[in-house]
């Protein structure tokens, strides 16, 4: 069991290869592995497909990867943060998957159950439904959509023990728990690593035979996409 603890970020993603598909958990800027990210972008991996929620921001979260041009392609419900994305993207030097975001966390749900695919109304009729198969169900039409696996999973948990038993706070409880299920892979970061046996069973959100590595962050970068306050 507790070879799944490492000392840091850069540890924990021994392993990390070229054209490699990399789950990263994260609602905005809330709940991202920002440690996980940052490693990924000092190891100098390239040509990676990247499976998010959102793309960050220019000078934080995967923007950091877009900046430094290690992204070859993402897989979003959406984008709309990062004008480096806008622009790689109208320059013909980034793909992009567009996938309605309750599609999106139900493909990682899949993928991470062992459920090569799975049939869904959202999307018939739109350019999400072009070349995938479709099927009629009791009058209403359908179009299946592939489970999602990645060669590694990153996530960002409250606190965890050392067997890789998680607990997300409010928000980022999002994308993390699906996300964690489906890496071959899953490195969890936490703010709070615990000794096995003190968080209580019923609490936990992600069971640890999910998780292959854990670290406790110890640089902690809160920030917000959008600080709208009072005039008062």
């Amino acid at each position: 069991m507790s070879k799944k603890v490492f000392a840091n970020a850069k540890e924990a993603l021994n392993g990390v290869q070229d054209n490699m598909t990399y789950l990263v958990g994260g609602f905005g800027l809330c709940g991202i592995p920002e440690n996980c990210i940052e490693a990924l972008r000092d190891s100098g991996v390239k040509n990676i497909t990247c499976v998010s929620n959102n793309a960050g921001v220019d000078d934080f979260g995967l923007g950091l990867l877009l900046q430094t041009r290690q992204i070859k392609k993402m897989l979003s419900s959406y984008v709309g943060e990062n004008a480096t994305f806008e622009k790689q993207y109208m320059n013909g030097e980034l793909e992009l998957e567009f996938c309605p975001q309750g599609t999106l966390a139900e493909r990682l749900r899949a993928g991470g159950a062992g459920i090569p695919a799975f049939y869904t109304p959202t999307g018939v009729g739109t350019k999400i439904a072009e070349g995938k198969e479709s099927r009629n169900f009791d009058g209403r039409e359908f179009i299946l959509e592939k489970g999602i696996t990645g060669d590694f999973a990153f996530v960002k948990a409250w606190k965890g023990d050392k067997f890789g038993n998680l607990i997300f706070r409010k928000t980022a409880r999002n994308f993390n728990p699906m996300i964690a299920t489906a890496g071959k892979i899953t490195v969890a970061e936490v703010e709070e690593l615990v000794e096995i046996g003190e968080l209580e069973p019923d609490q936990i959100h992600t069971p640890g035979v999910y998780i292959q590595r854990i670290f406790k962050t110890m640089d902690q970068k809160k920030r917000i996409e959008h600080k709208t306050v009072s005039r008062n």
